[in-house]
């Protein structure tokens, strides 16, 4: 199974595992989390301006890139767009000010967080820009509908590279994961473990039982073997190697259908439709 997955414009592929640190405080607890995943293995950091930990995962950048022995090139870095900096040139202040704050001369990929009716063509028209003008390796949406995707390729050349949305066994986003294949969008889910709501799913338990694996880690290797890139969060060291540790098995045609079966379009964050902005 890849590893990693070429994006459709940009010269880096996009690693399959990320570490996802939203909600994660800013200091020293999310900067000890970046140091422990790259040292662990992981080469992809996803944050956001909301999130408002974007130094901390910066010193956790600089600090895990001398622990690993590794460089800058080596490691695939995520920010992502605020809905209150949308806008032409409001967005192109705000990319400059994530650099910043992480202490990065440029991203790897950086996303319009959310679809901002009014605003999102104006902003998705300022990180054509940055990547145009080679500011930023790679840009992308998150949140997105098939109708915003379809309004963004009305008004540009430019297909994004990535839509990062939430995605689990009880969203499985098929349709919407159909169009980004036909459109050469990688997906990028967040939420990849339902935020822990999925863990006493009977299926779910079984199936790790089969494999002799957590359900954590049946979950993120399920959404591998359906196509998808996944952040998982954590804090805690042996459950950010636990997340990463998802290569060295697989599962069966049977149990990915069963975990399949668990669909019923439940969402835990937003409805991008109705998400007050």
């Amino acid at each position: 199974m890849k590893q990693s997955i070429q994006l459709n414009h940009g010269q880096k592929a996009i690693p399959t595992i990320g570490l996802g640190v939203f909600k994660v405080e800013d200091g020293d607890t999310v900067m000890d989390a970046v140091v422990e995943a790259i040292r662990q293995g992981y080469r992809h950091i996803d944050t956001a301006a909301v999130y408002e930990n974007e130094e901390g995962v910066g010193v956790g950048i600089r600090k895990g890139m001398k622990i690993a022995n590794i460089s800058r090139d080596d490691l695939f870095i995520t920010s992502k767009l605020w809905n209150a900096d949308q806008g032409y040139d409001a967005a192109i202040s705000a990319y400059e000010a994530s650099l910043v704050r992480l202490g990065l001369e440029q991203l790897d990929l950086y996303l319009i967080h959310w679809p901002v009716e009014d605003k999102m063509v104006e902003s998705w028209r300022a990180l054509e820009t940055l990547y145009r003008e080679g500011r930023v390796g790679a840009v992308g949406v998150s949140n997105f509908q098939i109708h915003h995707l379809e309004t963004l390729a009305a008004n540009s050349d430019l297909v994004p590279a990535v839509n990062q949305v939430e995605r689990h066994p009880l969203l499985r986003q098929t349709e919407l994961a159909s169009y980004m294949s036909e459109h050469g969008i990688v997906p990028v889910a967040w939420a990849p473990l339902m935020q822990g709501g999925l863990f006493e799913e009977q299926i779910l338990v079984e199936v790790a039982k089969e494999v002799d694996r957590s359900v954590a880690q049946v979950l993120l290797r399920w959404h591998l073997q359906t196509g998808w890139v996944i952040i998982p969060k954590s804090i805690k060291p042996h459950r950010i190697a636990e997340n990463f540790d998802v290569h060295d098995f697989e599962l069966t045609k049977d149990q990915m259908e069963r975990i399949d079966s668990l669909d019923r379009y439940q969402r835990v964050g937003p409805d991008p439709d109705d998400f007050d902005f």
